[in-house]
């Protein structure tokens, strides 16, 4: 496991032609390892991959004050953003080289509001189903002390990069 610093992080969209002949679990691993940048939404709303094995993925992130809506909790979309992360993630674990995916659809739950004072929280998402052009998983976001704060599904539309302009 690794642990997730923002600081610590290099941070820039992937190089599409680092990615060429590598399979998604492939391409996370060499995220977690520090051989590709991360994202850059993670260090703008301070998330990270922090494990990632066939079928899962699991974020870690620090939600805090400039996340907030107007009533001081944080926004959904952070929470979204969270979730939506590491459920897609699930999804590209099991996809073969030179495969890629976009989110179709998603449906969160929010639990329980999630605050500034909440801490770090973590977001695991599962693979359920993989399909030749979808794919669905499940997340769940929970705090330090596994408090479920919200659940979801997602769906992705699975592609070659032939297809599509990637």
């Amino acid at each position: 496991m690794t642990s997730w610093s923002k600081d610590g992080w290099d941070f820039a969209p992937l190089p599409l032609a680092k990615l060429k002949g590598r399979t998604g679990l492939d391409v996370l691993q060499a995220l977690l390892r520090g051989e590709l940048p991360a994202p850059p939404i993670c260090r703008a709303l301070d998330f990270g991959l922090v494990e990632v094995e066939k079928g899962r993925a699991i974020f870690e992130g620090l939600p805090n004050r400039e996340y907030a809506n107007p009533f001081g909790a944080v926004h959904g979309g952070w929470t979204s953003a969270d979730l939506d992360s590491c459920m897609a993630c699930a999804v590209h674990t099991m996809l073969p080289a030179d495969t890629f995916y976009t989110t179709l659809e998603f449906k969160l739950n929010l639990i329980r509001p999630v605050m500034p004072e909440t801490g770090r929280v973590r977001a695991e998402g599962k693979i359920v189903h993989l399909g030749g052009r979808t794919a669905t998983s499940e997340g769940r976001l929970t705090d330090a002390a596994g408090k479920l704060l919200a659940h979801g599904t997602e769906t992705c539309l699975i592609f070659e990069a032939s297809s599509s302009r990637v």
